[in-house]
């Protein structure tokens, strides 16, 4: 008999990315404040800047506010009720037999993406305070270490799973299966703790606190090299598998993770370049930003087109994002565009305007910001297109594995 369900009912922790996709675009629409709205003697724009900016701008410059404004508060809602809808669906998840069976494979690792999420969450909600909270900034050295903590927590979580697994597997010989190795989606426990390291190092470019700063530092080198060293291992293993057996089609996408946590490294660097001036007074050029940001690139664009290669050769578009099939692992298609579009805004005006090459708000400073623009309004398409697919409800045969709806 048919039932009306969808294929979201068929559950699996890569919904996380779902939420995690969202809360990426949200911060796609914070960089237009972030680059473009004044804010001296303060790392970020506050909620003042924003409105002095609005309130005594042009009417270009008012409607490129109201547009960040809207696309952060629709895409902080989005990866909040994403978030929510996967955690009670995981907790339902987690008393079936798929559960114990995905803990017993290679992966087991997908479960990885829930502190993904909840880290990026975090990041979210910070943003969002500072574009809409009157005041915020004068109780911020109160927030970090509060932020600090929840970012602890997501990051224990994190390690647990990462523990969990890798224990399973080094401490016992045949049980990861090699040949279902083909693919990047061993490196989302990277992606997770890079997402925990530039976190902590928030408080490290921001907080004049030199203990917050300090402890910062600290703690968000050890997740950040913690990703880097995951990402080399995972990498190097995962492509000796697809070299002998080719890319595992459904986890395609996972070829461009790298992309993402490029991106999220760079800031990362950033924040922590910034946090050692601002109260070590460790100086560094504005050129030894532009190398750095350069490189990471360079990486990105390496990743974007291999994994445009291998999916254009083995037709997932057609199939999994313009055909009738499904799978959840499309939603890491929209993380490789949206952090595309970040790295351009940061390797633009932390790298290029700020060593001198060039001038800001220059015809080729508008056309570089075009194209990161072009990327993040292609990754909302892209991400309003999967939700449809994955949570619009179909007439399907009857067996469908329940979880919790909406």
């Amino acid at each position: 008999m048919d039932t009306v369900s969808r294929p979201a009912d068929r559950y699996s922790p890569l919904y996380f990315l779902g939420s995690l996709g969202a809360g990426g675009l949200s911060v796609t629409f914070f960089m237009y404040l972030f680059m473009w709205v004044p804010h001296p003697g303060i790392p970020v724009p506050t909620f003042e800047h924003i409105w002095s900016a609005y309130t005594e701008g042009g009417v270009l410059q008012q409607a490129g506010i109201a547009i960040a404004w809207a696309g952060i508060a629709v895409f902080v809602y989005l990866n909040l009720k994403y978030l929510l809808w996967n955690l009670r669906a995981y907790r339902a998840f987690k008393k079936t037999p798929v559960y114990e069976e995905l803990r017993n494979s290679n992966a087991e690792t997908t479960i990885t993406a829930m502190p993904l999420a909840l880290a990026m969450s975090i990041n979210g909600l910070f943003i969002a305070g500072l574009a809409f909270v009157p005041g915020l900034w004068s109780i911020v050295e109160y927030l970090f270490p509060l932020a600090m903590i929840a970012f602890g927590v997501v990051g224990v979580i994190a390690l647990r799973i990462i523990g969990d697994f890798l224990g399973r597997v080094l401490s016992k010989g045949g049980v990861f299966d090699v040949t279902a190795h083909n693919s990047f989606a061993q490196l989302t426990p990277a992606f997770a703790l890079s997402m925990v390291a530039v976190g902590f190092a928030a408080p490290a470019a921001m907080s004049h606190n030199t203990v917050t700063v300090g402890l910062a530092l600290v703690i968000s080198t050890f997740f950040a090299v913690a990703s880097a060293l995951y990402m080399v291992v995972a990498a190097i293993t995962a492509f000796n598998s697809m070299l002998h057996h080719g890319t595992a089609k459904e986890s395609g996408p996972t070829l461009m993770i790298i992309v993402p946590i490029m991106t999220i490294l760079g800031i990362t660097f950033l924040r922590q370049s910034h946090g050692l001036h601002a109260t070590f007074d460790v100086h560094s050029a504005a050129t030894d930003s532009l190398m750095m940001l350069s490189q990471l690139l360079t990486v990105q664009i390496i990743f974007l087109m291999l994994g445009l290669l291998v999916l254009r050769r083995q037709a997932y578009f057609s199939d999994f994002v313009f055909g009738s099939k499904t799978s959840p692992g499309s939603y890491a298609l929209v993380c490789p565009g949206v952090a595309l579009s970040v790295m351009l805004q940061f390797w633009l005006n932390k790298g290029l305007v700020a060593s001198g090459v060039v001038d800001k708000y220059s015809l080729a400073f508008w056309i570089v910001s075009a194209i990161a623009v072009a990327f993040q309004f292609a990754m909302i398409a892209l991400l309003l297109r999967l939700n449809r697919q994955h949570f619009g409800r179909t007439a399907v045969r009857h067996g469908a594995i329940a979880t919790p709806a909406e």
